[in-house]
């Protein structure tokens, strides 16, 4: 795909980025596919589908209490139960308002924890790295952002966010579907969103201006982009997945240069 040749001009020293369609074809790839680039917040994409795996194994259930007071894991996994962005001071109260946090992903690994008796890492590799063969792909840290990965394997986990083996497709549409739908709030390196629509721990386009993604892309799209210079979306209406991992954290270069792309990748998509 042209529009992929691109990224390997973006002023980064290393770029790796791949497209896969909705029946895991990789339609194309640039840079080094098995270079490993920290994934900072693309991390909570593993995190929730590894929650995914124990909603379905019934070690934990989305009403269970989880945070502050009146906050549950469906609050925590839909950025809404209040904490602050960084530390467990309580902003406002549960399901009032989309406050990003990372806090609230480090509580969710805890409670996860807790519930199954296993390490969240463990956890993590035996629900869904294994088992989709992400062997380049471990959490050094943060169930927040501290994983580590290759545009290899999430290119096996874009197909997995396509047609899922490991879960039901009843419950990723539920994880990809908006959570606590109107609530306002920051999206962080974007601006405040009127309505800053999450599910389950993955971010939804929807009207959201500016975003990361295209303008072109389908207000249905999903995913999430990382502080250490690193997205993956996926379009249900493109049929199609992207990943971009740079080794240049987030900053105006990526405000600027990401939407460009992500407008160009989809034009060339349609004319496929």
């Amino acid at each position: 795909m042209k529009t992929l040749e691109q990224t390997q001009s973006w002023p980064a020293e290393n770029v790796s980025a791949a497209v896969v369609a909705a029946d895991g074809t990789v339609l194309g790839t640039a840079g080094d596919q098995q270079k490993r680039y920290p994934l900072a917040s693309v991390t909570k994409l593993l995190t929730a589908y590894a929650f995914q795996v124990a909603l379905e194994e019934e070690a934990v259930a989305l009403d269970d209490p989880a945070g502050p007071e009146g906050s549950t894991i469906r609050h925590l996994l839909a950025h809404s139960g209040g904490y602050d962005f960084g530390d467990r001071t309580v902003r406002y109260e549960p399901g009032s308002r989309r406050l990003y946090s990372n806090a609230g992903f480090e509580v969710l690994g805890e409670h996860l924890e807790q519930a199954t008796g296993i390490a969240f890492a463990n956890y993590l590799s035996e629900a869904v790295l294994a088992p989709l063969g992400m062997k380049d792909t471990s959490l050094d840290g943060s169930p927040a952002a501290g994983a580590v990965s290759t545009a290899a394997d999430l290119s096996r986990f874009a197909a997995e966010l396509q047609a899922p083996r490991l879960i039901s497709a009843e419950s990723l549409s539920a994880a990809t579907s908006v959570v606590f739908p109107g609530l306002a709030g920051v999206l962080p390196g974007f601006g405040r969103q009127k309505e800053n629509d999450w599910g389950l721990g993955f971010e939804i386009r929807n009207g959201k201006t500016p975003h990361w993604t295209g303008s072109s892309n389908s207000p249905r799209t999903f995913g999430h982009f990382g502080q250490s210079g690193t997205f993956l979306w996926v379009d249900p209406e493109l049929k199609t997945a992207a990943i971009a991992l740079t080794d240049r954290d987030f900053g105006p270069w990526a405000a600027e240069t990401w939407p460009v792309y992500n407008d160009a990748l989809a034009a060339e998509l349609r004319e496929r």
